[in-house]
């Protein structure tokens, strides 16, 4: 894991003169990128503003609580930097199709307890608009779950799982 030195930085509180920079708060945007542009040209990342309470003394014997305007930068520390590498994420496998599902893994399926159905790895699912092999064993579905096993509906169901449950004599 990288480690990162920060460098808090008062943000500015008075614009810079800039050539082509005209009006107060143009000045003030153009201090502020130039602050930032220098720390970065120093290896510093900006990471946020924040807006902070300092106690001060007032006085000789009284404080007042200030609140200051900071600009936070971090950076890799110098012996972490060429430490610091990367991981990249695996290439899937060519074998996987862009539109199936990838069977679980045996490491997952070892875990699941036996004799469950989620220890049996789901079918590949065919992806909208692909091209499916034409077979007369394997049914034609529509999306619709038949319904033909379901016990106990009321009459007015029945008849909707009629209407909608594709003919034999369509195919």
């Amino acid at each position: 894991m990288p480690r990162y030195e920060y460098k808090v930085v008062p943000a500015p509180s008075k614009g810079r003169k800039g050539k082509g920079v005209k009006g107060a708060e143009a000045r003030f945007s153009y201090g502020l990128q130039e602050l930032m542009n220098e720390l970065a040209g120093e290896g510093w990342e900006y990471q946020r503003a924040e807006t902070l309470p300092s106690v001060e003394r007032s006085g000789l014997t009284s404080t007042t609580t200030e609140w200051r305007n900071v600009l936070v930068f971090r950076r890799l520390r110098n012996n972490d930097a060429e430490a610091f590498s990367p991981e990249l994420l695996p290439a899937p496998a060519e074998d996987d199709a862009p539109g199936q599902l990838a069977e679980k893994p045996a490491a997952v399926a070892a875990k699941t307890p036996a004799g469950t159905a989620a220890q049996q790895a789901p079918a590949p699912v065919q992806a909208p608009g692909a091209a499916q092999a034409s077979s007369d064993d394997q049914p034609w579905d529509n999306g619709v779950e038949d319904t033909s096993d379901v016990r106990g509906l009321s009459a007015s169901l029945e008849k909707l799982a009629a209407a909608r449950k594709p003919s034999d004599s369509a195919s």
